[in-house]
């Protein structure tokens, strides 16, 4: 039963990484899906840490999770205040 939830988390993440590949030109919907990804991600080392009772590490991959999210929401805060729109043929990267 295990190895059908496993199955089923990574086909979500690959049609997530699909998703990323195709929209790409806007940020707050890139920041969406790797945040997606991220908790599909802790599904699985949920599923796959427990069936070996290391579940405490766990805990590392979501604080590093948490931090991704605050970073990437920082720096769309920064590009829309900066370029007024988050869509990325609209602003020159090299700016910053």
């Amino acid at each position: 039963m295990i190895y059908i939830d496993i199955l089923i988390y990574s086909q979500l993440f690959f049609i997530s990484l699909l998703l990323l590949v195709f929209l790409y030109k806007f940020m707050l919907v890139m920041l969406l899906l790797m945040e997606l990804m991220v908790m599909i991600i802790s599904l699985l080392m949920f599923m796959i840490l427990g069936l070996m009772n290391m579940e405490f590490y766990l805990i590392y991959y979501l604080i590093f999770g948490v931090c991704e999210g605050v970073l990437g929401l920082s720096l769309l805060v920064m590009i829309i205040r900066f370029s007024g729109g988050e869509i990325y043929y609209m602003f020159n990267i090299s700016k910053f």
